[in-house]
Protein backbone atom coordinates (compact mmCIF):
# COMPACT_ATOMS: atom_id res chain seq x y z
CA UNK A 1 0.00 0.00 0.00
CA UNK A 2 2.87 2.08 0.74
CA UNK A 3 5.01 1.65 -2.09
CA UNK A 4 1.68 2.33 -4.16
CA UNK A 5 1.34 5.40 -2.45
CA UNK A 6 4.70 6.50 -3.12
CA UNK A 7 4.80 5.48 -6.97
CA UNK A 8 1.48 8.30 -6.71
CA UNK A 9 3.13 10.73 -5.29
CA UNK A 10 6.45 10.31 -7.52
CA UNK A 11 4.16 10.71 -10.77
CA UNK A 12 2.29 13.49 -9.47
CA UNK A 13 5.58 15.78 -8.23
CA UNK A 14 6.65 14.69 -11.85
CA UNK A 15 3.13 15.71 -13.82
CA UNK A 16 3.73 19.26 -11.37
CA UNK A 17 6.99 19.83 -12.65
CA UNK A 18 6.56 19.77 -16.13
CA UNK A 19 3.32 21.75 -16.17
CA UNK A 20 5.40 24.28 -14.34
CA UNK A 21 8.14 24.52 -16.48
CA UNK A 22 5.86 24.78 -19.48
CA UNK A 23 3.96 27.23 -17.94
CA UNK A 24 7.51 29.31 -17.32
CA UNK A 25 8.58 28.81 -20.94
CA UNK A 26 5.41 29.94 -21.96
CA UNK A 27 5.35 32.86 -20.18
CA UNK A 28 9.11 33.51 -20.93
CA UNK A 29 8.65 33.72 -24.38
CA UNK A 30 7.50 36.67 -26.37
CA UNK A 31 5.19 37.48 -29.06
CA UNK A 32 6.27 39.01 -32.29
CA UNK A 33 3.30 41.60 -31.84
CA UNK A 34 4.31 42.58 -28.37
CA UNK A 35 8.38 42.74 -29.61
CA UNK A 36 6.39 45.54 -32.44
CA UNK A 37 4.26 47.35 -29.66
CA UNK A 38 6.98 47.81 -27.52
CA UNK A 39 9.00 49.36 -30.38
CA UNK A 40 6.82 51.93 -31.36
CA UNK A 41 5.87 52.97 -27.74
CA UNK A 42 9.79 53.34 -27.28
CA UNK A 43 9.74 55.52 -30.71
CA UNK A 44 6.88 57.63 -29.51
CA UNK A 45 8.55 58.32 -26.37
CA UNK A 46 12.09 59.32 -27.59
CA UNK A 47 10.01 61.72 -30.20
CA UNK A 48 7.75 63.11 -26.93
CA UNK A 49 11.24 63.89 -25.69
CA UNK A 50 12.96 65.64 -28.48
CA UNK A 51 9.54 67.62 -29.13
CA UNK A 52 10.09 68.89 -25.29
CA UNK A 53 13.93 69.44 -25.50
CA UNK A 54 12.97 71.75 -28.54
CA UNK A 55 10.11 73.40 -26.59
CA UNK A 56 12.58 73.75 -23.64
CA UNK A 57 16.00 75.13 -24.95
CA UNK A 58 17.01 78.03 -27.07
CA UNK A 59 17.39 78.50 -30.57
CA UNK A 60 20.98 78.22 -30.56
CA UNK A 61 23.06 75.40 -29.24
CA UNK A 62 25.33 78.31 -27.72
CA UNK A 63 22.88 81.40 -26.60
CA UNK A 64 21.48 83.52 -29.86
CA UNK A 65 22.46 82.90 -33.01
CA UNK A 66 24.24 85.54 -35.18
CA UNK A 67 25.04 85.73 -38.68
CA UNK A 68 29.06 85.31 -40.14
CA UNK A 69 30.30 88.68 -40.87
CA UNK A 70 31.80 88.21 -44.33
CA UNK A 71 35.52 89.13 -44.72
CA UNK A 72 36.71 91.71 -46.85
CA UNK A 73 39.98 91.63 -48.71
CA UNK A 74 41.98 94.48 -48.15
CA UNK A 75 42.85 97.14 -50.71
CA UNK A 76 46.71 95.72 -51.26
CA UNK A 77 45.34 92.06 -52.08
CA UNK A 78 42.21 93.80 -53.84
CA UNK A 79 44.94 95.79 -56.39
CA UNK A 80 46.71 92.64 -57.15
CA UNK A 81 43.36 90.76 -57.91
CA UNK A 82 42.35 93.40 -61.00
CA UNK A 83 46.18 93.27 -62.07
CA UNK A 84 45.28 90.02 -63.36
CA UNK A 85 42.72 91.09 -65.49
CA UNK A 86 43.20 93.42 -68.24
CA UNK A 87 39.77 93.85 -70.39
CA UNK A 88 41.58 95.20 -73.52
CA UNK A 89 44.81 92.73 -73.74
CA UNK A 90 42.79 89.56 -73.83
CA UNK A 91 46.43 87.26 -74.29
CA UNK A 92 45.21 84.99 -71.62
CA UNK A 93 46.39 81.54 -70.95
CA UNK A 94 43.47 80.18 -73.20
CA UNK A 95 44.19 82.30 -76.50
CA UNK A 96 48.08 80.39 -76.10
CA UNK A 97 46.29 77.39 -75.85
CA UNK A 98 44.47 78.09 -78.98
CA UNK A 99 47.84 78.01 -81.15
CA UNK A 100 50.81 79.53 -82.27
CA UNK A 101 51.41 83.05 -84.83
CA UNK A 102 50.91 81.39 -88.43
CA UNK A 103 53.70 81.35 -90.99
CA UNK A 104 51.73 81.94 -94.04
CA UNK A 105 51.44 84.13 -96.33
CA UNK A 106 47.95 85.65 -95.45
CA UNK A 107 47.25 89.37 -94.74
CA UNK A 108 44.05 90.02 -92.07
CA UNK A 109 42.79 93.09 -92.94
CA UNK A 110 38.84 92.80 -91.58
CA UNK A 111 36.87 91.09 -88.98
CA UNK A 112 33.24 90.94 -88.55
CA UNK A 113 32.12 88.37 -85.70
CA UNK A 114 29.24 87.08 -84.02
CA UNK A 115 29.65 86.54 -80.23
CA UNK A 116 26.14 85.04 -79.67
CA UNK A 117 25.91 82.14 -82.68
CA UNK A 118 29.80 81.91 -82.58
CA UNK A 119 29.36 82.88 -86.45
CA UNK A 120 31.60 85.62 -88.42
CA UNK A 121 33.78 86.28 -91.50
CA UNK A 122 37.09 87.84 -92.22
CA UNK A 123 38.78 89.68 -94.71
CA UNK A 124 42.09 88.07 -96.06
CA UNK A 125 44.47 88.62 -98.60
CA UNK A 126 46.47 85.89 -100.10
CA UNK A 127 50.14 86.32 -100.71
CA UNK A 128 49.22 88.22 -104.07
CA UNK A 129 47.52 90.50 -102.37
CA UNK A 130 44.06 89.67 -103.65
CA UNK A 131 41.33 90.39 -100.87
CA UNK A 132 38.36 88.13 -100.40
CA UNK A 133 35.95 87.42 -97.54
CA UNK A 134 35.73 84.41 -95.64
CA UNK A 135 33.19 82.75 -93.69
CA UNK A 136 34.07 80.65 -90.55
CA UNK A 137 34.47 76.93 -91.59
CA UNK A 138 35.48 78.38 -95.62
CA UNK A 139 38.68 77.25 -97.09
CA UNK A 140 41.44 79.98 -97.73
CA UNK A 141 43.53 77.73 -99.42
CA UNK A 142 44.29 74.05 -100.13
CA UNK A 143 44.16 72.30 -96.38
CA UNK A 144 43.63 75.57 -94.46
CA UNK A 145 40.36 76.96 -93.14
CA UNK A 146 38.85 79.76 -90.94
CA UNK A 147 37.98 78.23 -87.86
CA UNK A 148 37.59 80.81 -85.28
CA UNK A 149 36.79 84.81 -84.92
CA UNK A 150 37.83 86.58 -81.99
CA UNK A 151 38.45 90.44 -81.15
CA UNK A 152 41.43 91.00 -82.84
CA UNK A 153 42.71 87.98 -85.10
CA UNK A 154 41.22 84.97 -86.03
CA UNK A 155 41.82 81.41 -85.78
CA UNK A 156 42.96 79.41 -88.86
CA UNK A 157 42.91 75.46 -89.25
CA UNK A 158 46.06 74.05 -91.13
CA UNK A 159 45.75 70.73 -91.67
CA UNK A 160 44.35 70.34 -88.22
CA UNK A 161 46.76 72.30 -86.33
CA UNK A 162 45.57 75.60 -84.79
CA UNK A 163 46.89 79.19 -85.54
CA UNK A 164 46.50 82.71 -84.86
CA UNK A 165 46.29 85.74 -87.70
CA UNK A 166 45.94 88.86 -86.50
CA UNK A 167 45.29 92.32 -87.88
CA UNK A 168 47.87 93.49 -89.73
CA UNK A 169 48.98 96.85 -87.98
CA UNK A 170 52.38 97.21 -89.28
CA UNK A 171 52.13 99.64 -91.39
CA UNK A 172 51.44 103.26 -90.61
CA UNK A 173 47.84 105.35 -91.46
CA UNK A 174 48.13 106.89 -95.04
CA UNK A 175 48.19 111.00 -94.59
CA UNK A 176 45.07 111.35 -97.33
CA UNK A 177 45.30 114.48 -99.68
CA UNK A 178 42.85 116.94 -99.67
CA UNK A 179 40.09 115.95 -102.31
CA UNK A 180 40.32 117.80 -105.58
CA UNK A 181 37.39 120.58 -105.58
CA UNK A 182 34.01 119.89 -107.07
CA UNK A 183 33.04 119.70 -110.84
CA UNK A 184 29.88 121.18 -110.68
CA UNK A 185 28.09 120.67 -113.98
CA UNK A 186 26.18 124.15 -115.18
CA UNK A 187 22.96 121.82 -116.80
CA UNK A 188 22.42 119.71 -113.73
CA UNK A 189 19.85 119.77 -111.24
CA UNK A 190 19.97 122.30 -108.18
CA UNK A 191 20.12 118.75 -105.80
CA UNK A 192 23.59 118.01 -107.82
CA UNK A 193 25.06 121.13 -106.17
CA UNK A 194 27.88 121.10 -103.41
CA UNK A 195 28.40 117.44 -104.52
CA UNK A 196 31.76 115.69 -105.59
CA UNK A 197 31.17 114.09 -108.84
CA UNK A 198 33.68 111.33 -110.17
CA UNK A 199 34.49 110.74 -113.62
CA UNK A 200 32.74 107.48 -114.55
CA UNK A 201 35.70 106.03 -116.94
CA UNK A 202 37.95 106.91 -114.21
CA UNK A 203 36.16 105.52 -111.50
CA UNK A 204 35.59 102.05 -113.09
CA UNK A 205 39.34 101.68 -114.34
CA UNK A 206 40.19 102.20 -110.58
CA UNK A 207 37.95 99.70 -108.45
CA UNK A 208 39.12 96.12 -108.36
CA UNK A 209 35.50 93.82 -107.31
CA UNK A 210 35.97 90.33 -105.96
CA UNK A 211 32.94 88.67 -104.84
CA UNK A 212 32.12 87.19 -101.47
CA UNK A 213 31.06 83.69 -101.65
CA UNK A 214 28.91 81.37 -99.17
CA UNK A 215 27.16 78.79 -99.46
CA UNK A 216 23.84 80.85 -100.32
CA UNK A 217 26.04 82.08 -103.24
CA UNK A 218 27.30 85.54 -103.82
CA UNK A 219 26.20 87.67 -100.80
CA UNK A 220 28.07 90.87 -102.39
CA UNK A 221 31.55 92.37 -103.54
CA UNK A 222 34.76 92.80 -101.76
CA UNK A 223 36.20 96.55 -103.01
CA UNK A 224 40.30 96.98 -103.03
CA UNK A 225 42.09 99.71 -105.82
CA UNK A 226 44.07 99.63 -108.23
CA UNK A 227 45.96 102.38 -107.67
CA UNK A 228 46.99 104.07 -105.13
CA UNK A 229 43.36 104.38 -103.66
CA UNK A 230 43.08 107.88 -104.30
CA UNK A 231 39.60 107.85 -106.34
CA UNK A 232 38.74 104.83 -103.78
CA UNK A 233 38.72 107.35 -101.24
CA UNK A 234 36.98 109.97 -103.02
CA UNK A 235 34.06 108.24 -103.67
CA UNK A 236 33.96 107.39 -99.85
CA UNK A 237 34.82 103.37 -100.06
CA UNK A 238 37.98 101.95 -98.58
CA UNK A 239 39.55 98.69 -99.76
CA UNK A 240 38.01 95.52 -97.81
CA UNK A 241 34.32 97.23 -97.89
CA UNK A 242 31.74 94.96 -99.08
CA UNK A 243 29.01 96.17 -101.15
CA UNK A 244 25.59 93.91 -100.38
CA UNK A 245 23.18 96.08 -102.13
CA UNK A 246 23.51 99.10 -105.36
CA UNK A 247 20.65 101.23 -105.62
CA UNK A 248 18.01 99.20 -103.57
CA UNK A 249 19.27 95.42 -105.26
CA UNK A 250 21.15 92.85 -103.75
CA UNK A 251 24.68 92.34 -105.73
CA UNK A 252 25.29 89.04 -107.12
CA UNK A 253 27.98 89.35 -109.46
CA UNK A 254 30.61 92.75 -110.39
CA UNK A 255 28.68 93.05 -113.94
CA UNK A 256 25.12 94.53 -111.01
CA UNK A 257 27.50 97.75 -110.28
CA UNK A 258 29.51 98.20 -113.56
CA UNK A 259 26.66 98.58 -115.54
CA UNK A 260 26.08 100.98 -113.73
CA UNK A 261 28.83 103.05 -113.62
CA UNK A 262 27.92 105.55 -116.53
CA UNK A 263 28.47 108.72 -116.86
CA UNK A 264 25.98 111.24 -115.26
CA UNK A 265 24.53 107.93 -113.10
CA UNK A 266 23.69 107.90 -109.11
CA UNK A 267 24.92 104.82 -107.29
CA UNK A 268 23.56 104.78 -103.76
CA UNK A 269 25.54 101.81 -102.65
CA UNK A 270 25.06 99.78 -98.91
CA UNK A 271 28.12 98.61 -97.63
CA UNK A 272 29.39 96.56 -95.07
CA UNK A 273 32.19 98.36 -93.09
CA UNK A 274 33.89 95.71 -90.50
CA UNK A 275 30.95 95.13 -88.04
CA UNK A 276 28.71 98.31 -89.67
CA UNK A 277 26.41 99.21 -92.43
CA UNK A 278 27.81 102.15 -94.30
CA UNK A 279 24.93 104.03 -96.74
CA UNK A 280 27.05 105.62 -99.03
CA UNK A 281 26.04 107.82 -102.30
CA UNK A 282 28.25 108.11 -105.52
CA UNK A 283 27.50 110.73 -108.77
CA UNK A 284 29.03 110.12 -112.00
CA UNK A 285 30.07 113.43 -113.51
CA UNK A 286 28.54 114.10 -116.99
CA UNK A 287 30.60 113.90 -120.25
Amino acid sequence: MSNNYEKYDSLSSKLFNNFRIKSLLKISKPNIYQLISAALILIILVQLARLFWVIATPVGPVGRWKPVVPQMMDFANRTALFDRFDPFFKRTQNSEEEGKVTALPLTLFGIRGNAGTGAGSAIIADSAGVQNSYLVGQEIMPGVKLHKVAFDHIILDNNGSLELLYLDQSSSAEIVEAAPAATIDEGAGSDNRGQLQINAQTFASSINLQPRKTNAGVTGLVVSAKDDGAMLRSAGLQSGDIVTKINGKSVTSANDIITQVRPGARLSLEVERGANVVPIAIILENQ
